[in-house]
């Protein structure tokens, strides 16, 4: 079985506002690219993915008239994908959902979230992923209220083969300082989001131990945006939000050699414009994380990154459509389940 992860820059953009797709000469959102452009682009990788299931991190949005259910399952017909049903969790005000389009042939999903529903008071014991979590982040005795502006999406599995596991989708706190102009502004909202950040790995991480005690088997996927090293403060916190997940039993070989500063050149799943003289910055965001069980299913990875993988490069139209498509390349694990 073939599943993956894929942040789908701009994607709500492609629908307009009763979920039809805008075929058009319209900008995307994306430099450069036409929202037709985009759709192709993005038909051409999902089909070439040929996953059972795939993780949409930022995927259309569901609001007062759009569905973002209904907005995928629209996409997929358009260009017969085999995903062809869509689940999603708690809807977020991001525009930027979070669902799996998956093969109901292959496997079922359904949305299953745990923890205490807490309201506005929260709860220091790794609540409902749409609630308030309580946590002293920094030793001061004052509790910090978290809340996820993109509550994680957590699905109960059956595949075809009758292997029941739990899967969690999650898109972290970014990092970056947007809308700070000073330096002194760029560094205090740095750590407030790296701090924010890191609370939310923990709350997961705190999900991700109950179920390991309780025997399930578990697939954390999706965009952290985080690893080990990428940013300088990190040093005041003294790990990574990856770090804090794999340090519960999960394993992704990328973030285990990004870990471990083997020797070589390091993976990445994103690459993003820095400046308008075109430069370009590569990092790893985007994992596929398994827990111990798992392992012994024969587990197989792959980002699909044109750079780095010999395949991705070689099929020039391939290579273009994910240029194209998104800043993020699809992440996929091939296991036997």
């Amino acid at each position: 079985m073939r599943l993956a992860t894929y942040n789908v820059e701009w994607f709500a953009n492609l629908f307009d506002r009763d979920d039809r797709l805008l075929l058009d000469d319209g900008w995307s959102g994306r430099h450069d690219v036409t929202r037709a452009q985009q759709i192709e682009a993005l038909a051409k990788v999902f089909t070439a993915l040929d996953a059972d299931a795939v993780l949409v991190i930022e995927a259309p949005n569901t609001g007062r008239t759009q569905n973002t259910v209904r907005a995928l399952e629209q996409f997929a017909a358009a260009f017969g994908l085999r995903t062809r049903r869509a689940v999603m969790g708690f809807v977020n005000d991001t525009q930027q959902e979070i669902a799996l389009l998956f093969d109901p042939d292959r496997l079922s999903a359904r949305h299953d979230p745990r923890g205490e529903e807490t309201g506005k008071k929260g709860s220091p014991e790794a609540p409902r992923f749409d609630g308030v979590f309580r946590i002293d982040l920094d030793i001061d005795a004052t509790e910090d209220l978290v809340r996820f502006s993109k509550p994680p999406l957590e699905l109960a599995l059956r595949t075809q083969a009758g292997t029941e596991l739990r899967m969690i989708g999650a898109h972290l706190k970014s990092k970056a300082p947007h809308g700070a102009k000073t330096r002194d502004e760029i560094m205090r909202l740095s750590i407030a989001n790296r701090r924010k950040q890191l609370a939310q790995a923990i709350w997961l991480a705190m999900r991700v131990e109950a179920h390991l005690s309780q025997g399930d088997e578990l697939i954390l996927l999706g965009d952290l945006n985080d690893g080990p090293g990428l940013d300088e403060y990190e040093n005041l916190f003294g790990r990574s939000s990856v770090e804090i997940l794999v340090e519960t039993g999960l394993y992704d070989p990328h973030a285990d050699k990004m870990r471990h500063r083997r020797a070589g050149a390091l993976p990445s799943t994103a690459r993003f414009q820095i400046s308008e003289d075109g430069r370009f910055l590569q990092a790893l965001l985007d994992y596929v994380m398994i827990s111990p069980g798992l392992r012994v299913r024969n587990p197989r990875w792959r980002i699909w990154n044109p750079f780095e993988d010999m395949r991705c490069w070689q099929a020039v139209e391939l290579r273009e459509a994910l240029l194209t498509a998104s800043d993020h390349f699809p992440v996929c694990l091939d296991i036997d389940i």
